[in-house]
């Protein structure tokens, strides 16, 4: 209770508040009710999950239990998230903004966020997303559920079968060990690209997709 009365006293004086962790100036004091909004993003995503807000009593609560703590303006109290659904946000780290008002909490949720039982609280799948190789895997997906369309090079891949788009795949790889030996950096970036490309494919002919081998290599990690 030291530390939340030290930020409390501290907001009771008028005076912006500094995280004796993180050398964080925050400014309680912008608004009338001493609250500022938080962001919440997943760490591993970088998904936005929900927004809350926060006094100087939630955040120093949050920061002591490492679980994300809320003040709810409709029960006006400090409001643990998952304190009933067991739903919590485990606290990585806070930033705070340019503007000394707005936090951006990044958390590893356990469950869904939102009350309502989604992902997010704008209904959003919390799935990992890799930009550009995102939207190529959502066009593999569609051509291997049409693979009856003749004009698709992919679709075609789908319908010789596994052992095509396998040896499709070990082609490219000898042909970018061999570019790596050249210094075409063209070539050698153009071949790298057909690897990766017929790789996706094998990936979701196998029932996998490229996020399934980020979490491999995320636990060999650890």
């Amino acid at each position: 209770m030291l530390f939340v009365d030290c930020y409390l006293s501290m907001l009771n004086n008028n005076q912006r508040i500094t995280s004796n962790k993180k050398n964080m100036e925050i400014d309680f004091t912008k608004n009338n009710d001493g609250l500022i909004p938080a962001i919440i993003q997943d760490a591993v995503t970088k998904n936005v999950l929900m927004l809350g807000y926060m006094n100087a009593e939630a955040l120093a609560k949050t920061e002591a239990s490492k679980k994300v703590t809320f003040y709810s303006r409709t029960k006006k109290r400090l409001w643990t998230k998952g304190e009933e659904s067991g739903n919590f946000l485990n606290l990585v780290a806070i930033k705070n903004d340019c503007d000394k008002d707005t936090l951006l909490i990044t958390v590893n949720p356990e469950g869904p966020t939102c009350h309502k039982g989604t992902d997010t609280c704008w209904e959003e799948e919390n799935s990992q997303n890799f930009g550009f190789l995102s939207n190529l895997e959502d066009v593999i997906a569609e051509r291997k559920a049409n693979q009856d369309d003749e004009s698709s090079y992919v679709s075609s891949l789908f319908r010789s079968g596994m052992n095509k788009i396998a040896q499709k795949v070990g082609e490219e790889a000898v042909e970018v060990v061999i570019e790596a030996k050249d210094n075409n950096e063209k070539l050698f970036l153009d071949e790298s690209a057909d690897l990766l490309f017929h790789y996706l494919i094998l990936l979701q002919a196998k029932g996998h997709k490229l996020n399934d081998i980020v979490n491999v290599l995320r636990k060999r990690h650890k």
